[in-house]
């Protein structure tokens, strides 16, 4: 990295209504910074719940951030990915002007997030009585 340079990583997720959503976000976030090592560890929700991306990225600027990487916490690469997060991302580029932005990819076809898929199944199938087939 060069001298100077700190990069914050925005964690994006939809959002949700119900209670326990950010609270299950921050504590994925707080993964991710320690099995990262990163300084900087944000969230920002894209519909539902704050802080919105605008008030994400001002957090990782406060925190000394020259450089984004926004991280889409999605399956996919659908509208919110490809259209919503790249127009938010410039609205908040424009009011930080020399601010580096990455777009990261979402999580997609992963083998550990097959892992975890199956161990949510375990749990589940445990959970109901049920053997695992």
């Amino acid at each position: 990295m060069p001298p100077g340079e700190k990069t914050a990583i925005l964690l994006v997720g939809h959002g949700s209504a119900l209670a326990g959503g950010k609270a299950a976000f921050e504590a994925l976030a707080g993964m991710v910074r320690a099995c990262g090592g990163y300084e900087t560890v944000a969230i920002a929700f894209l519909a539902r719940g704050e802080p919105d991306l605008a008030q994400g990225a001002e957090f990782c600027v406060a925190q000394g951030a020259t450089r984004i990487l926004l991280y889409p916490c999605f399956l996919f690469a659908g509208a919110h990915v490809r259209q919503d997060l790249p127009a938010q991302m410039a609205a908040a580029a424009a009011r930080h002007p020399g601010l580096k932005w990455v777009l990261g990819e979402p999580l997609g076809a992963h083998p550990k997030l097959a892992e975890a898929v199956c161990d949510r199944v375990d749990e589940a199938l445990a959970g109901a009585g049920w053997q695992r087939p």
